[in-house]
């Protein structure tokens, strides 16, 4: 007898429309755009990528409780990679888990209509699909989608880091099945380009592969320092305060030199493994404007998960947030008014 999950997944047998897709977000192939990432190991993945093949400028970060970016940068025309932000003026390019009802959808939902994101594209939902959702990180996305577009080619060192990212190396064999739902999604069969050589390796045995993501876990260690792993840049603390923000002028900030230390150097771990070029001077970690959000979930403070109370949420216009668990959601709150 089928599974629960099979049995979802027979339901959804759909098949990605690439060249619908980059016609309806026909901005993430521009070149020389300005972009804001999230700055863990994702993030810094796609940056490295836009960079690489668009020549695309990283002007900031944002993690849901910070955002920092550069203070000669217009925010409305930077392109948010690895993070969904919730105007419609906002270009933005994620991963995370969104819709609660398809049955029940906000009013004001159209404030997506410049998200590009595989869950929306699936019309996924937490209600109905949430064991369906996109299981990989926001690289491997822009990988299959882009691949056509700038002749993509990666070897085998650079498995280890495109595993890493976003626990993947967990994920394919604790959820083989939407796992795999989603490379016939994303069209793994139709091509035999970069994107099939990460998943469908023939002379990569799994045994090398646990040696290989051993040694590049041993690099990340070796730049991680105590409270701040070495494979993403800490801008906040759990509280929202900043951290690793040294104030140079009044309301200009940059990020402190350790830090930035640490951050290249992963940087570079990146780059050397998957052969997309590190251009330091293309990353902006000084010169920075510094605007705190007001970040919550369901449990603080502490109520159900429901479509009424998230309705109600949605109601309030968050800036951001994800859908973390069939229990829970985070979401920020621009109180500010930045992308006013």
């Amino acid at each position: 007898m089928p599974s629960n999950i099979e049995q979802l997944i027979s339901k959804n047998q759909t098949k990605i429309d690439f060249d619908a897709v980059l016609d309806q977000y026909s901005w993430i192939k521009d070149s020389e755009q300005n972009c804001i990432l999230s700055p863990d190991s994702d993030g810094l993945l796609c940056g490295l990528f836009m960079s690489h093949f668009f020549n695309w400028n990283i002007k900031g970060f944002y993690d849901g409780k910070v955002l920092i970016y550069d203070q000669n940068t217009i925010l409305k025309d930077c392109i948010f990679l690895d993070i969904e932000i919730f105007r419609k003026e906002i270009k933005s390019c994620g991963q995370h888990m969104l819709l609660y009802n398809n049955n029940d959808i906000p009013s004001n939902w159209d404030n997506f209509d410049n998200c590009l994101q595989p869950n929306l594209l699936r019309n996924y939902d937490k209600v109905h699909s949430f064991r369906l959702k996109y299981p990989l990180a926001t690289i491997h996305f822009l990988m299959a989608l882009l691949e056509k577009e700038v002749e993509l080619e990666i070897t085998k060192k650079a498995i280890p880091p495109l595993y890493f990212t976003d626990g993947l190396f967990n994920v394919l064999f604790s959820y083989p099945e939407n796992v795999l739902n989603w490379l016939e999604y994303l069209r793994l069969e139709e091509n035999d380009g970069a994107f099939k050589f990460l998943f469908k390796n023939d002379d990569y045995t799994v045994y090398e592969l646990m040696k290989d993501m051993n040694i590049f876990f041993r690099k990340r260690d070796e730049i991680s320092v105590v409270r701040e792993r070495g494979d993403r840049l800490k801008i906040s603390e759990t509280s929202g305060e900043p951290c690793n923000l040294i104030e140079t002028k009044p309301d200009i900030y940059k990020i402190d030199e350790d830090a930035v230390s640490r951050i290249v150097r992963f940087l570079e771990i990146l780059s050397d493994g998957t052969d997309w070029n590190f251009k330091e001077t293309s990353w902006s970690f000084d010169n920075l404007t510094l605007n705190k959000m007001e970040k919550e979930d369901f449990q603080n403070p502490r109520r159900n998960f429901n479509g009424t109370n998230y309705l109600d949420v949605l109601d309030r216009n968050p800036i951001s947030w994800a859908i973390t668990s069939g229990l829970n959601m985070e979401y920020s709150f621009d109180t500010s008014n930045v992308f006013s």
